[in-house]
């Protein structure tokens, strides 16, 4: 199978995944600045999910871009990864709407490690399915950045019960990390293209 059907129906759930976490944001009641106040804790969590969401649609773009053909173990690893990130509104709300509690910043974290795992999980059956001339495997070589994200986030989930503010530090940093989308791919391709 082709990869044009798995890329389309993954971009809809991102795209419903975005659309569900906005939805928690609520109108205020009050016309003050102050009215806002209570909404920034709402307002942290839905940033810092949607660039996490965008990371996840940027990459898995690029990860993609390697595949030429579409295999039914890519196929459900893919569902694997779109489950985790199913869960995003959810550790989105639940974090937001109780200000960073501990329990809930906590499992944001577990949804965040268990996103990034089988983000992981879909780029090995990926590098399997490709045999030992595989693109993607050429293009991340060690994963240096797979293997510390999950190293942090299991990190995070334990502060949290200490200081849900390191915590959520941490939760940044990894963002940081992948911010610049994983330009080993563009310049795998580019220096085949030359």
């Amino acid at each position: 199978m082709g990869k044009g059907r798995l890329e389309a129906f993954s971009d809809g759930v991102i795209a419903i995944i975005i659309t569900i976490m906005v939805l928690e944001l609520k109108v205020p009641h009050g016309d003050g600045i102050d009215a806002l106040a209570p909404l920034l804790p709402v307002f942290f969590s839905y940033v810092l999910s949607f660039v996490y969401v965008g990371i996840y649609w940027n990459n898995h773009h690029h990860m993609l871009h390697t595949c030429h053909k579409v295999t039914g173990p890519i196929l459900w690893a893919n569902l694997h990864l779109l489950f985790w990130l199913s869960l995003f509104p959810f550790a989105t709300g639940w974090v937001g709407e109780n200000h960073f509690a501990a329990l809930p910043t906590a499992a944001y974290g577990v949804v965040l490690l268990l996103a990034a795992a089988s983000y992981w999980t879909l780029q090995q059956v990926i590098i399997a399915s490709q045999g030992h001339n595989s693109l993607l495997k050429k293009a991340v070589g060690n994963d240096w950045k797979g293997k510390l994200s999950l190293l942090i986030y299991g990190i995070a989930i334990a502060v949290a019960f200490w200081s849900q503010w390191v915590s959520l530090g941490l939760y940044v940093l990894v963002a940081l990390i992948w911010l610049v989308p994983d330009r080993r791919i563009e310049a795998l391709f580019a220096s085949i293209e030359k």
